[in-house]
Protein backbone atom coordinates (compact mmCIF):
# COMPACT_ATOMS: atom_id res chain seq x y z
CA UNK A 1 0.00 0.00 0.00
CA UNK A 2 1.37 3.65 -1.03
CA UNK A 3 0.22 6.65 -1.43
CA UNK A 4 -0.94 6.57 -5.51
CA UNK A 5 -2.99 3.56 -3.92
CA UNK A 6 -4.52 5.73 -1.20
CA UNK A 7 -5.37 8.60 -3.89
CA UNK A 8 -7.25 6.23 -6.55
CA UNK A 9 -9.37 4.48 -3.29
CA UNK A 10 -10.26 8.29 -1.80
CA UNK A 11 -10.52 9.25 -5.60
CA UNK A 12 -8.37 12.65 -5.47
CA UNK A 13 -4.68 13.17 -6.04
CA UNK A 14 -1.76 12.26 -5.24
CA UNK A 15 -0.68 15.50 -4.42
CA UNK A 16 -3.91 16.26 -2.33
CA UNK A 17 -3.33 12.80 -0.01
CA UNK A 18 0.46 14.45 0.67
CA UNK A 19 -1.23 17.51 1.52
CA UNK A 20 -3.48 15.95 4.11
CA UNK A 21 -0.25 13.72 5.47
CA UNK A 22 1.55 16.88 6.15
CA UNK A 23 -1.24 18.88 7.62
CA UNK A 24 -1.41 20.74 4.65
CA UNK A 25 -4.97 22.20 2.80
CA UNK A 26 -7.30 19.82 2.12
CA UNK A 27 -11.32 20.38 1.92
CA UNK A 28 -13.68 18.95 4.28
CA UNK A 29 -15.71 16.17 1.94
CA UNK A 30 -11.59 15.12 0.80
CA UNK A 31 -10.02 15.04 3.82
CA UNK A 32 -12.91 12.93 5.29
CA UNK A 33 -13.06 10.16 1.72
CA UNK A 34 -9.42 10.16 2.74
CA UNK A 35 -9.13 9.36 6.92
CA UNK A 36 -11.89 6.82 5.67
CA UNK A 37 -9.48 4.80 3.18
CA UNK A 38 -6.38 4.90 5.81
CA UNK A 39 -8.60 4.07 8.77
CA UNK A 40 -9.83 0.91 6.39
CA UNK A 41 -6.85 0.19 4.98
CA UNK A 42 -4.30 1.00 7.98
CA UNK A 43 -2.09 2.82 5.72
CA UNK A 44 0.74 4.15 7.63
CA UNK A 45 3.15 6.62 6.02
CA UNK A 46 6.87 5.38 5.46
CA UNK A 47 9.13 6.99 7.54
CA UNK A 48 12.01 7.04 5.39
CA UNK A 49 10.09 8.89 2.54
CA UNK A 50 8.76 11.65 4.84
CA UNK A 51 12.61 11.79 6.07
CA UNK A 52 13.75 12.28 2.62
CA UNK A 53 11.10 14.21 1.54
CA UNK A 54 11.32 17.08 4.80
CA UNK A 55 14.86 15.97 6.07
CA UNK A 56 13.01 15.90 9.65
CA UNK A 57 12.92 12.42 11.00
CA UNK A 58 10.93 13.09 14.09
CA UNK A 59 13.36 11.26 15.92
CA UNK A 60 15.85 12.21 18.94
CA UNK A 61 19.24 10.33 20.73
CA UNK A 62 19.75 10.06 23.65
CA UNK A 63 22.99 8.96 24.83
CA UNK A 64 23.52 7.58 28.52
CA UNK A 65 26.22 6.09 30.86
CA UNK A 66 24.47 3.60 32.23
CA UNK A 67 21.13 1.94 31.67
CA UNK A 68 20.87 0.62 35.19
CA UNK A 69 21.32 4.10 37.00
CA UNK A 70 18.24 5.07 38.95
CA UNK A 71 19.48 8.68 37.94
CA UNK A 72 19.32 8.09 34.93
CA UNK A 73 16.08 6.58 34.27
CA UNK A 74 14.97 9.28 36.69
CA UNK A 75 16.73 11.60 33.77
CA UNK A 76 15.21 9.76 30.75
CA UNK A 77 11.46 9.99 32.22
CA UNK A 78 11.49 13.21 32.08
CA UNK A 79 12.82 13.38 28.67
CA UNK A 80 10.35 10.99 27.59
CA UNK A 81 7.31 12.65 29.13
CA UNK A 82 8.23 15.83 26.91
CA UNK A 83 9.09 14.30 23.36
CA UNK A 84 6.45 11.74 23.42
CA UNK A 85 4.09 14.81 23.22
CA UNK A 86 5.88 16.62 21.07
CA UNK A 87 5.40 13.42 18.51
CA UNK A 88 9.36 12.39 18.82
CA UNK A 89 10.53 8.70 19.21
CA UNK A 90 13.46 8.52 21.28
CA UNK A 91 16.58 6.67 20.30
CA UNK A 92 18.41 5.26 23.50
CA UNK A 93 21.81 4.72 22.96
CA UNK A 94 23.38 2.83 26.11
CA UNK A 95 27.65 3.42 26.51
CA UNK A 96 28.51 1.25 30.03
CA UNK A 97 30.61 4.47 31.51
CA UNK A 98 32.62 4.01 28.03
CA UNK A 99 33.55 7.55 27.12
CA UNK A 100 34.57 6.58 23.93
CA UNK A 101 31.34 5.06 22.80
CA UNK A 102 29.52 8.45 23.48
CA UNK A 103 31.57 10.10 21.05
CA UNK A 104 31.17 6.92 18.22
CA UNK A 105 27.27 7.33 19.11
CA UNK A 106 27.28 11.48 18.16
CA UNK A 107 29.20 10.55 15.03
CA UNK A 108 26.60 7.51 14.14
CA UNK A 109 23.69 9.80 14.59
CA UNK A 110 24.57 12.80 13.10
CA UNK A 111 26.47 11.21 9.68
CA UNK A 112 23.37 8.83 9.00
CA UNK A 113 21.13 11.45 9.85
CA UNK A 114 18.97 9.27 12.39
CA UNK A 115 18.41 11.90 14.60
CA UNK A 116 16.64 15.65 14.86
CA UNK A 117 17.93 16.42 17.82
CA UNK A 118 20.71 14.86 20.57
CA UNK A 119 20.63 14.87 24.54
CA UNK A 120 23.90 13.58 25.93
CA UNK A 121 24.01 12.79 29.39
CA UNK A 122 27.77 13.42 29.24
CA UNK A 123 30.38 11.92 31.79
CA UNK A 124 33.82 13.15 30.84
CA UNK A 125 34.45 15.66 27.73
CA UNK A 126 37.85 14.88 26.02
CA UNK A 127 39.26 16.19 23.10
CA UNK A 128 37.41 13.88 21.10
CA UNK A 129 34.13 15.00 22.76
CA UNK A 130 35.01 18.66 22.20
CA UNK A 131 35.53 17.41 18.06
CA UNK A 132 32.36 15.24 17.66
CA UNK A 133 29.70 18.23 19.35
CA UNK A 134 31.69 20.42 17.23
CA UNK A 135 30.98 18.32 13.70
CA UNK A 136 27.22 17.80 14.69
CA UNK A 137 24.82 19.05 12.28
CA UNK A 138 21.90 18.80 14.86
CA UNK A 139 21.18 20.76 17.97
CA UNK A 140 22.26 19.16 20.95
CA UNK A 141 21.70 19.86 24.71
CA UNK A 142 23.96 18.73 27.06
CA UNK A 143 22.27 16.97 30.60
CA UNK A 144 23.81 16.44 34.11
CA UNK A 145 27.12 18.44 33.22
CA UNK A 146 28.33 21.84 32.40
CA UNK A 147 29.77 22.41 29.34
CA UNK A 148 30.04 26.50 28.55
CA UNK A 149 29.19 27.34 25.05
CA UNK A 150 26.50 25.04 24.52
CA UNK A 151 23.18 24.30 26.15
CA UNK A 152 22.99 22.59 29.08
CA UNK A 153 20.92 21.10 32.04
CA UNK A 154 23.15 20.26 35.40
CA UNK A 155 23.05 19.97 39.23
CA UNK A 156 24.24 21.64 41.86
CA UNK A 157 27.23 19.53 42.50
CA UNK A 158 29.31 21.65 44.66
CA UNK A 159 27.03 22.98 46.72
CA UNK A 160 25.18 20.10 47.13
CA UNK A 161 28.40 18.26 48.77
CA UNK A 162 29.25 21.13 50.73
CA UNK A 163 26.15 21.40 52.65
CA UNK A 164 25.56 17.75 53.28
CA UNK A 165 29.60 17.76 54.22
CA UNK A 166 28.77 20.58 56.99
CA UNK A 167 25.75 18.43 58.18
CA UNK A 168 28.06 15.30 58.64
CA UNK A 169 30.73 17.66 60.22
CA UNK A 170 28.58 18.80 62.84
CA UNK A 171 29.14 15.14 64.64
CA UNK A 172 32.48 13.85 63.04
CA UNK A 173 36.15 14.39 63.58
CA UNK A 174 37.61 12.01 61.33
CA UNK A 175 35.84 11.97 57.73
CA UNK A 176 36.40 9.56 55.21
CA UNK A 177 35.27 10.18 51.86
CA UNK A 178 34.32 7.97 48.56
CA UNK A 179 34.08 9.66 45.74
CA UNK A 180 34.51 8.82 42.01
CA UNK A 181 36.45 9.48 39.11
CA UNK A 182 37.33 13.16 38.70
CA UNK A 183 37.45 13.81 35.32
CA UNK A 184 33.67 13.52 35.60
CA UNK A 185 33.56 17.02 36.95
CA UNK A 186 29.87 16.74 38.38
CA UNK A 187 29.78 14.04 40.09
CA UNK A 188 33.91 13.54 40.58
CA UNK A 189 35.59 16.81 40.72
CA UNK A 190 32.65 19.35 41.97
CA UNK A 191 31.46 16.58 44.68
CA UNK A 192 34.85 16.38 45.62
CA UNK A 193 36.14 19.77 46.00
CA UNK A 194 32.88 20.43 48.20
CA UNK A 195 34.05 18.12 50.46
CA UNK A 196 37.31 19.37 50.65
CA UNK A 197 36.13 22.83 51.10
CA UNK A 198 33.91 21.53 54.16
CA UNK A 199 36.32 19.68 56.10
CA UNK A 200 38.68 22.67 55.49
CA UNK A 201 36.04 25.52 56.60
CA UNK A 202 35.78 22.90 60.31
CA UNK A 203 39.53 22.81 60.60
CA UNK A 204 39.40 19.05 59.36
CA UNK A 205 42.26 17.35 57.92
CA UNK A 206 41.36 14.53 55.78
CA UNK A 207 44.48 11.70 55.30
CA UNK A 208 44.86 11.06 51.39
CA UNK A 209 44.32 7.28 52.05
CA UNK A 210 40.96 8.50 53.47
CA UNK A 211 39.79 9.73 50.21
CA UNK A 212 39.41 7.09 47.89
CA UNK A 213 37.98 6.71 44.29
CA UNK A 214 35.11 4.16 43.28
CA UNK A 215 32.78 2.76 40.52
CA UNK A 216 29.36 3.80 40.31
CA UNK A 217 28.58 0.72 42.36
CA UNK A 218 27.54 -1.17 45.44
CA UNK A 219 30.52 -3.33 44.99
CA UNK A 220 32.86 -0.60 44.89
CA UNK A 221 31.51 1.49 47.87
CA UNK A 222 31.63 -1.56 49.77
CA UNK A 223 35.44 -2.24 48.67
CA UNK A 224 36.30 1.69 49.23
CA UNK A 225 34.91 1.57 53.12
CA UNK A 226 36.61 -1.44 53.83
CA UNK A 227 39.99 0.32 52.66
CA UNK A 228 39.46 3.11 54.78
CA UNK A 229 37.82 1.69 57.70
CA UNK A 230 41.34 -0.69 57.54
CA UNK A 231 43.98 2.03 57.32
CA UNK A 232 41.71 4.62 59.70
CA UNK A 233 39.65 2.91 62.12
CA UNK A 234 39.04 6.23 63.66
CA UNK A 235 36.54 7.32 61.03
CA UNK A 236 33.43 8.68 62.48
CA UNK A 237 32.28 8.83 58.93
CA UNK A 238 31.95 7.79 55.55
CA UNK A 239 30.92 11.05 52.96
CA UNK A 240 29.78 9.43 49.60
CA UNK A 241 29.85 10.81 46.25
CA UNK A 242 26.30 8.89 45.27
CA UNK A 243 23.83 6.55 46.78
CA UNK A 244 24.91 3.39 45.27
CA UNK A 245 28.42 4.25 46.91
CA UNK A 246 26.83 4.39 50.34
CA UNK A 247 24.85 1.06 50.28
CA UNK A 248 28.25 -0.58 49.52
CA UNK A 249 29.12 1.82 52.76
CA UNK A 250 26.54 0.64 54.56
CA UNK A 251 26.61 -3.24 53.90
CA UNK A 252 30.55 -2.98 54.82
CA UNK A 253 29.78 -1.43 57.90
CA UNK A 254 26.81 -3.83 58.80
CA UNK A 255 28.79 -6.90 58.08
CA UNK A 256 31.17 -5.89 60.67
CA UNK A 257 29.35 -4.37 62.94
CA UNK A 258 30.15 -0.80 63.23
CA UNK A 259 27.12 0.71 64.50
CA UNK A 260 25.40 3.99 61.67
CA UNK A 261 25.21 6.42 63.29
CA UNK A 262 26.47 6.06 66.64
CA UNK A 263 29.97 4.92 65.18
CA UNK A 264 29.67 5.95 61.66
CA UNK A 265 27.81 8.67 59.87
CA UNK A 266 27.54 7.49 56.44
CA UNK A 267 25.71 9.78 53.31
CA UNK A 268 25.14 9.87 49.73
CA UNK A 269 24.14 11.29 46.64
CA UNK A 270 21.08 11.15 44.85
CA UNK A 271 18.00 10.28 46.92
CA UNK A 272 17.35 7.12 45.17
CA UNK A 273 14.16 4.78 45.81
CA UNK A 274 16.38 2.47 47.96
CA UNK A 275 17.52 4.87 49.99
CA UNK A 276 14.29 5.30 51.82
CA UNK A 277 14.38 1.22 52.90
CA UNK A 278 18.21 0.53 53.78
CA UNK A 279 18.71 0.09 57.34
CA UNK A 280 19.13 2.63 58.48
CA UNK A 281 17.52 4.85 55.63
CA UNK A 282 20.29 7.01 53.86
CA UNK A 283 20.78 10.79 54.66
CA UNK A 284 21.59 11.84 51.11
CA UNK A 285 20.73 14.83 48.47
CA UNK A 286 17.65 14.77 46.53
CA UNK A 287 18.69 16.18 43.06
CA UNK A 288 15.56 16.70 41.02
CA UNK A 289 16.77 14.82 37.96
CA UNK A 290 13.41 13.88 36.34
CA UNK A 291 12.46 18.01 36.04
CA UNK A 292 16.47 18.06 34.74
CA UNK A 293 15.54 15.63 31.96
CA UNK A 294 12.25 17.71 31.55
CA UNK A 295 14.44 21.13 30.93
CA UNK A 296 16.47 19.55 28.91
CA UNK A 297 13.95 17.95 26.46
CA UNK A 298 12.27 21.59 26.01
CA UNK A 299 15.57 23.40 25.94
CA UNK A 300 16.07 20.98 23.01
CA UNK A 301 12.90 20.90 21.56
CA UNK A 302 13.51 25.15 21.05
CA UNK A 303 16.47 24.31 19.36
CA UNK A 304 15.20 22.05 17.02
CA UNK A 305 12.38 24.61 16.26
CA UNK A 306 14.71 27.34 15.56
CA UNK A 307 12.68 29.19 18.59
CA UNK A 308 16.18 29.82 21.08
CA UNK A 309 19.46 29.82 18.96
CA UNK A 310 21.49 30.88 22.45
CA UNK A 311 22.84 28.68 23.98
CA UNK A 312 21.30 28.22 27.83
CA UNK A 313 22.48 27.13 30.96
CA UNK A 314 19.96 26.05 33.72
CA UNK A 315 21.60 24.67 37.01
CA UNK A 316 19.01 22.81 39.02
CA UNK A 317 18.34 23.08 42.78
CA UNK A 318 18.21 20.61 45.33
CA UNK A 319 17.51 19.54 48.70
CA UNK A 320 19.61 17.79 51.77
CA UNK A 321 17.40 14.96 53.34
CA UNK A 322 17.99 13.63 56.76
CA UNK A 323 17.69 10.72 57.60
CA UNK A 324 19.12 8.24 59.95
CA UNK A 325 22.37 7.34 58.89
CA UNK A 326 23.63 10.59 60.36
CA UNK A 327 23.34 12.20 63.60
Amino acid sequence: MDINQIAQMAGVSRATVSRYLNDGYVSQEKRAAIKRVIDRTGYVPSRQAKTLRTGKTDVVGVIIPKINSASISRMVAGISSVLNDAGYQILLANTDNDAAREVDFMRLFTERRQVDGIILIATVFTAEHHAAIEDLRVPVVVLDQNLPGYSCVHQDDYRAMRDIAELVLKHAQHPGYIGVLEEDVSAGEMRHRGFVDACAQHGVDVPDDAQTRAEFTVDSGYSCAEAIMQAHPETDALVCATDSIAYGALTYLREHDIDVPGTVQVSGVGDGELSQIVTPRLTTVHHHYKTSGVEAARMLLGLMSGDDSIPREIKMGYELVERESTR
